[in-house]
Parts: C-alpha cells; sequence; structure tokens
C-alpha cells in the first residue's frame, strides 16, 4: 500500500479535518485511508490496489474549502513559509479591516444615538453610512466563514461556520447591525488566534531545524583543500571541518581533534559532553572550543536531528484519549445545539405566547454561544505543546496518544545494564596473590585478555592502558569457551578464567575464595589469573551505577508511581547489589527476553498501566507488552527511535521522572481546558434560556473561552511550568 502526501493550504484546526474527512475519504476508499498532521498542516493518502486520480482528491479538497498542492521533500517543507502574502496573512487581513469597518460605523452610530445607547439600546436607528460599514465589517470578516458554511449547508453537516452565519443572518434580518458586525470579527478574531496558536507550535519545532546549519566545510579527499557546500550534496564517508562555536552539520564519528560539544539541542543536557577521535557527534550540537575534523554517517536528511523533527511533526497524527473524544462529543453536540436553538425560538412563543422577536433573538445567542471553537482547539493546542516542549528537553514523544499514559502509570520496569548501569564494566579491584603485584598482574592479564573481543576482557584491558601499564604480546592464545583462555606470555602459560574453572582445575586457594566469595556478594564479576604452578591473583569487575540513578528512583517515586521493579539477565549477586545501591522496590535476575516479557505480564495484571524502560532494541519485546516504552540513550540510534514509544535522547534516567511530572501537567491542563470550554458555554445558555443573555455577551464570552484554552495550553511550551 503505497502513501501520497499533499500539503493543505489553510488547515489550521480540527474543524477543517473534519470537512476534509467527509469530502476525501469518500474519494479514496474511506476515513481510514486518511491521516492528519495539522502541525505540518499535511494530508497523507494511503492507495490501495485501486488507484485514485490525483484531480479528483483535488476536487474533494476544494470541496471542502482548502487546497491541496504536492508535498515536497520533508526538510525543506518542515518550517516553510510558503503562499503569496495574502495567502501568509489573509485571516489577519480580513480581521483588521473588519474591525476598522466596525470601529467607523460605531463612531457614525454612537455620534447619532450616543456611545451608551448604541451599545445598549433595544431599538436602533441607524444612519445609512453606519449600516454599509456594519455590511463591510460583516462581508470582510466573514470572507473565509461564509464559503465554509455554505459547503456545511449543502452537505447536512453542521459545523461551527455555520452556526456563526446563521446567527449573523438572523441579527441582519431583525436589524441588530451592530452585533451582526461584532459577533463576525470577534469570530474572525478567535479563528485568527487559534491559526496562531497552531503556528506558534509550527515555528517551535521550525526552531529545531534552524539548529542545523545549510552549509558545511567540506575536506577534498585527493588535494586536502576545505571548501564550503550544501549540506545536501554531503555523501556518507565524506570530511567536514568544524571550527570553534560553530554547529555541526550532519551526524558523523571524529576522526582528527578533540573538543567538548554543546548536545542540549539534541539530548536536553546542558553539560558539555568532552570528544576525541571514534566519538559521535550529531547536526544541532554546538563545538565549543577544538577544531576537529569528522565523517559522515547520515546525510542530511537521516540525521537524528531530522528523525526527531519528524517524529514531532508526525506525533500529533497519534491522537491522545483526549482528543478523539473531543471530536467525538462536537460532532453530536453542534447538530444539537442547532436543535435547542430552533426550540428556543418557536417553543416559548407556541407554548407560552412570548413574543417572537425575543425569542428568536435568544435563539441567536444560543447559536453563537453553541460555537465549539474553543472546545475543539482546547486539547489540540495543549498536545502540540507539551510535544514541542518535551522534545526541546531531549525526550521524544512520539505522538499525542503518548502524552496521557504517563500520568496513570502506576509501576514501572527498568532494564538494568545501559539503563541504571552505564554499560561497559570496568575493573573495580585488583587483588595478587603469592608474591605477585598488582601491576604485574595488570600486565599478565592484560597479555593475555588483549587478543579476547569479551566485554570483561575489554575492561580489563581499559584498566591497564589507564594506569600506564606495559604488557608482552600473547602468543599461543587458546579460547576455553564459556570458561576463560589461556596464553603463552613471556615464555610461560598463564591462564585467566572464572570461578567455576578454578573449581574445575582444583588449584583454588582459601584466601582466593574468600576474595571471590566476598567481591561476588558485592555484585562484582571475578576473573582469576594463574600459571602452572598456583593462583597468581584476581580482579574484579562491575558494571557502574550511573551515579544520577539512585537520584532518578527517588524522582520516579515522588511523581507517584507505586511499584520500581528491576529485570536483568545478571547474576543473583550484582541484580542484588544494584537494586540495593538504587532503592529498587523489587529486582529478578538472570532473565531471558521472554522471562522479562512474562515480568511485564504479570506487573500490567497487578497495577494496569505499567511502563519499561530500556535500550528500545534488547527490550523490544517487553517493551511491547507494556503501555509504554521508553528507551534509554536513542541519539543517533534510529532502531531506539523507531521502537519506543517514547525516546530519552540520553542516558539520563532522571528524565523518567520528568516525563511523568510533564504527562500530569499535559493533562491537568487539558482538563482544565474542557471544563473552561463547557463551562462558560453551559452558564451562557442557561443566560440565553432565561432571556438574559445577547449578541455581543455572547460571542465575548466565547471569544474570551478560546483566549483562555489557548494560552492556558500554550503554558505547556514551557517546560517548567
Amino acid at each position: 500500500m503505497s502513501k501520497i502526501e499533499f500539503k493543505i493550504r489553510g488547515m489550521d484546526c480540527a474543524e477543517e479535518v473534519t470537512a476534509l474527512k467527509r469530502q476525501v475519504g469518500p474519494v479514496v476508499g474511506g476515513e481510514d485511508r486518511l491521516d492528519f498532521n495539522i502541525l505540518a498542516g499535511k494530508m497523507t493518502v494511503e492507495s490501495g490496489s485501486d488507484v485514485v486520480p490525483l484531480e479528483a482528491i483535488h476536487r474533494a479538497v476544494r470541496a471542502a474549502g482548502l487546497e491541496a498542492v504536492p508535498w515536497e521533500d520533508y526538510p525543506q517543507q518542515a518550517g516553510a513559509q510558503k503562499g503569496s502574502f495574502v495567502e501568509r496573512h489573509g485571516r489577519t487581513l480580513s480581521s483588521a479591516a473588519s474591525l476598522l469597518l466596525l470601529a467607523a460605523g460605531f463612531a457614525i452610530h454612537a455620534a447619532a444615538e450616543g456611545p451608551l445607547a448604541a451599545l445598549t439600546a433595544e431599538d436602533h436607528q441607524f444612519p445609512l453610512p453606519s449600516i454599509l460599514l456594519y455590511a463591510g465589517a460583516i462581508a470582510i470578516g466573514g470572507w473565509y466563514i461564509a464559503p465554509r458554511a455554505f459547503r456545511a449547508a449543502l452537505r447536512l453537516r453542521p459545523d461551527m461556520n455555520l452556526l456563526m452565519t446563521v446567527a449573523v443572518i438572523g441579527a441582519v434580518i431583525i436589524g441588530q447591525w451592530l452585533e451582526a458586525a461584532m459577533v463576525v470579527f470577534l469570530f474572525a478574531l478567535a479563528l485568527l488566534l487559534e491559526t496562531w496558536s497552531v503556528s506558534r507550535a509550527r515555528r517551535a519545532i521550525g526552531a529545531l531545524l534552524d539548529l542545523s546549519p545549510r552549509t558545511a566545510r567540506y575536506v577534498c579527499p585527493h588535494s586536502g583543500k576545505v571548501e564550503e557546500k550544501p549540506v545536501e550534496q554531503f555523501s556518507t564517508g565524506d570530511i567536514v571541518v568544524v571550527l570553534p562555536g560553530d554547529r555541526i552539520p550532519l551526524d558523523g564519528v571524529i576522526v582528527k581533534g578533540a573538543t567538548s560539544v554543546n548536545e542540549a539541542p539534541i539530548t536536553g543536557e546542558s553539560a558539555p559532553a568532552a570528544k576525541e577521535p571514534g566519538g559521535q557527534v550529531y547536526a544541532g550540537a554546538i563545538n565549543n572550543e577544538g577544531a576537529f575534523e569528522f565523517r559522515v554517517t547520515h546525510t542530511y536528511n537521516d540525521t537524528t536531528l531530522a528523525h526527531i523533527i519528524k517524529m514531532v511533526e508526525e506525533a500529533h497524527a497519534r491522537r491522545s484519549q483526549s482528543e478523539r473524544w473531543v471530536e467525538s462529543f462536537a460532532r453530536y453536540y453542534t447538530p444539537v445545539m442547532m436543535a435547542l436553538a430552533v426550540l428556543i425560538a418557536v417553543g416559548p412563543p407556541l407554548l407560552l405566547g412570548g413574543a417572537w422577536g425575543f425569542w428568536f433573538y435568544e435563539a441567536l445567542v444560543i447559536l453563537v454561544i453553541a460555537c465549539p471553537c474553543a472546545l475543539v482547539i482546547s486539547t489540540p493546542v495543549s498536545i502540540v505543546a507539551a510535544l514541542a516542549s518535551a522534545a526541546r528537553n531531549g525526550v521524544l514523544i512520539k505522538g499525542g496518544l503518548y502524552i496521557e499514559i504517563p500520568a496513570r502509570l502506576r509501576a514501572i520496569a527498568i532494564d538494568k545494564t545501559g539503563t541504571l548501569t552505564q554499560g561497559r564494566p570496568e575493573v573495580q579491584q585488583v587483588v595478587p596473590l603469592n608474591g605477585h603485584t598488582a601491576e604485574e598482574l595488570l600486565a599478565r592479564a592484560a597479555a593475555v585478555e588483549s587478543l579476547s573481543e569479551h566485554p570483561l576482557a575489554q575492561a580489563v584491558l581499559r584498566r591497564a592502558r589507564a594506569d600506564n601499564i606495559e604488557f608482552p604480546r600473547a602468543e599461543s592464545y587458546h579460547s576455553l569457551k564459556g570458561r576463560g583462555a589461556e596464553a603463552v606470555v613471556n615464555g610461560e602459560r598463564y591462564w585467566i578464567g572464572s570461578h567455576r574453572y578454578v573449581h574445575e582445575i582444583a588449584v583454588e586457594e582459601p584466601i582466593a575464595h574468600d576474595h571471590a566469595e566476598a567481591l561476588e556478594d558485592a555484585g562484582h564479576s571475578v576473573v582469576f589469573i594463574g600459571n602452572d604452578r598456583h593462583v597468581c591473583g584476581l580482579i574484579s569487575i562491575a558494571d557502574q551505577v550511573h551515579p544520577e540513578a539512585a537520584e532518578a528512583i527517588r524522582a520516579i517515586k515522588a511523581a507517584g508511581i507505586e511499584h520500581v521493579i528491576m529485570l536483568t539477565g545478571d547474576n543473583e549477586g550484582t541484580a542484588r547489589a544494584v537494586a540495593a545501591a538504587v532503592d529498587i522496590d523489587e529486582y529478578r535476575a538472570e532473565l531471558l527476553p521472554e522471562d522479562k516479557v512474562n515480568a511485564v505480564r504479570e506487573l500490567v495484571k497487578r497495577y494496569t498501566h505499567v511502563a519499561m524502560v530500556g535500550d528500545g532494541v534488547n527490550d523490544a519485546p517487553a517493551m511491547a507488552e507494556s503501555a509504554l516504552g521508553i528507551a534509554m540513550g536513542a541519539a543517533g540510534s534510529d532502531a531506539a527511535i523507531e521502537t519506543a514509544d517514547v525516546a530519552l535522547m540520553s542516558d539520563d534516567l532522571v528524565k523518567v521522572g520528568w516525563l511523568i511530572g510533564h504527562g500530569k501537567r499535559a493533562v491537568a491542563v487539558i482538563k482544565q481546558n474542557v471544563t473552561l470550554a463547557l463551562g462558560i458555554k453551559a452558564v451562557f445558555i442557561g443566560l440565553a434560556m432565561g432571556g438574559l443573555a445577547t449578541l455581543w455577551m455572547a460571542i465575548a464570552a466565547d471569544m474570551g473561552a478560546s483566549l483562555l484554552v489557548i494560552f492556558n495550553g500554550l503554558r505547556l511550551l514551557n517546560p517548567k511550568t
């Protein structure tokens, strides 16, 4: 099944998405083949075996009152300001012109009747110039509203545009020119503010793209000359020069030079990261002091930063439960409100003998206050702001669907290696025996291990190099599968092996046994070094706990998580030691991947809402079983970004606690917005049914509700709110 993508000009809110579904859905074989990204203004059509003519899609989009153009390549499209000045600023110009005409009409009206009477009198004597100016304000302010209202009427699908248009026409019929003009202007202004709120969130994402420079310094492989060229022209393997203070243009690996880099735009970590040959660098990061050269590993549209931008832009398509509820509610709410307005208009006059003109006016008030604008925008603006804020904080949330889940979490399962620990074992203690020194023991061990790729062997080599210990070349190396290795060093055979191997060859001495048991109880892996005569000593190796791991667990519990469990394939002693060090509630050791899945299933039965934190690849099955999969240290890892529901771009586990708090803030703001939108409407519907509300009061209340939910939602752009 292929996909066709379109840029939809004018698509800024859920009302337009609803109209597109109604028009384009039947053309392409159903609404389920359509996907919308309000943040990027994009519509995606999934085409099946039956090919849909592009012209048919364009006609359907035009029938919805919008325009479709072919979607350009992602990096050029993101954050771009396309179209003519009028296309980009038409709503602003329309609202401003409507306000000017309204003000001019009111000035003439007030001069004739007096300002207070012009606002409050029930029977107006409108001067002809005022009527013409008010009519102009209605026509210009309704330029974007009336066509959509007309199409909604033709489809017999009432929407907020139709509600406003009917209310304005009714006000004109009964001679309420001032109120009709005010309704049009304030409604146009509310739509403009809604568009502005989405545009602001778009700019927040577009600012991410601006982090990556558009040109880079290319090193010619033949002449060594440096020239500047667009990043689009670079291929993997090219060499790029970065000077102090520059932003890094592409992802790559350093081949020459050393520096420190500010990776906050990618990982959210403000502390500079030291970089040397072999170190990974990311597009958008800032080079602090040293010049260096790096080899390009990802082209411009495949960098980690590009993936972040694309995922955040596409994230809004994965709508939250609140968004789906609001959309479903609005679908039934609008026709119900129109029916209520009809009942208000005809019920009291027919049943109670009320004045037709009075109750017709109150029915118009119902239509105005019933406009679902504030309700419809209440959730999307909050979700978009929350997604953008999280991305700037180094937390990539892959959809509105996953914004609300952290707020409901009750338990979290955490992988050990690379999550609670640094994922790289290091030598902890060197214990020489039988007259050997620590330096001699390390030299012999390093000589044997220099021919091995095992993680424990690499830990021994790192320690030897760090201590500047020179070791001879080993010969006749032989691996003892699952137990250790042996080799000839300086003409003498040395072996290196596990505690089990020492038992097998029956050379263990009591003092060595006591040392080994104590270290293993502390969670260390122990390797013995010996020769044909005796055990020369032992070395303990352990994967170090992240310095901030204990703080992270405290933050997670403080955020309201009832139970934290560590899942690991490591041995019991190591698991127990790490769990104690970071204050984990429960741990399970020596687990296979399927055992982790079963453990998560048990947690789901007990707590329902459970998250799994891991590396996003090895822990993918367990993540899939949980309500929320969180990948650690996803920067530079396409697989981790694709696998998890949430990707922490750095190795900072503290951000899990931040994520939970951020989700709770987002849910609180969404609930506040829905309550405000519906509460204000309920109050004014009650006033209208009691004959106490006016048109201008209703539209002012509706606009006020729109403003409140927009600015309340945009608070989430600040990650500290």
